[in-house]
């Protein structure tokens, strides 16, 4: 469900309006959750062309972006040397394939990126284990939506269910809200998106 090849395919017609309107919101919402960031180090997870990370740059000391597709990721580091952009690093990476142990972040956020994901449970179990004590991962994505029936995405999430998995996983303070609602943004629905804010407890 990491839907690779697609992404391989539409990285350099990417950046449409709509999705760059949707980055904005995203990244806005994000800021509002973090504390004491600008020394901190930051994942953009399943980052795309970093139409969220590039919004939240100055909020930290430095930004890993991680995708599974060697074309996204080939997009920013075209988008780092145009502007000449320091203290950023490019991953191309598949979390739902391998493991990784040498990695590690104060946050990780990922926008409209759970959805892709066949196996929740396992990725946000990777997740834990590369963020620090008291590191925060931020997820920005749908709310659960009945009228999109797909193979290839969830249609959305219900909260409840994943605070659940990911309380049982060792994540702590778990808070969410919706924040936006759009029309047609979601597999041509109106849908809506919610952001949570968790925290890695002691392990």
């Amino acid at each position: 469900m990491g839907n690779t090849d697609k992404f391989e395919m539409i990285a350099n017609i990417y950046d449409t309006p709509e999705r760059i309107q949707i980055a904005k919101v995203s990244s806005d919402a994000i800021r509002d959750y973090l504390v004491d960031a600008k020394s901190k180090n930051a994942i953009d997870f399943g980052c795309g062309t970093g139409l969220v990370g590039m919004n939240l740059l100055d909020e930290f000391n430095s930004m890993l972006f991680l995708d599974t597709s060697q074309n996204m990721v080939n997009q920013i580091k075209q988008k780092v040397t145009n502007f000449n952009i320091q203290n950023v690093d490019t991953l191309c990476f598949d979390m739902e394939k391998e493991t990784i142990t040498d990695l590690h972040a104060d946050y990780i956020f990922m926008a409209q990126v759970l959805l892709h994901i066949q196996d929740v449970e396992l990725v946000l179990s990777r997740l834990i284990d590369v963020l620090e004590e008291g590191g925060h991962l931020l997820i920005v994505d749908f709310n659960k939506n009945e009228n999109i029936v797909s193979d290839i995405v969830h249609n959305g999430f219900n909260l409840e269910e994943l605070t659940d998995i990911m309380t049982k996983i060792g994540y702590r303070d778990i808070q969410f809200k919706t924040f936006y609602k759009g029309n047609k943004i979601f597999m041509g629905q109106d849908a809506s998106m919610f952001i949570l804010d968790s925290k890695r407890g002691h392990q």
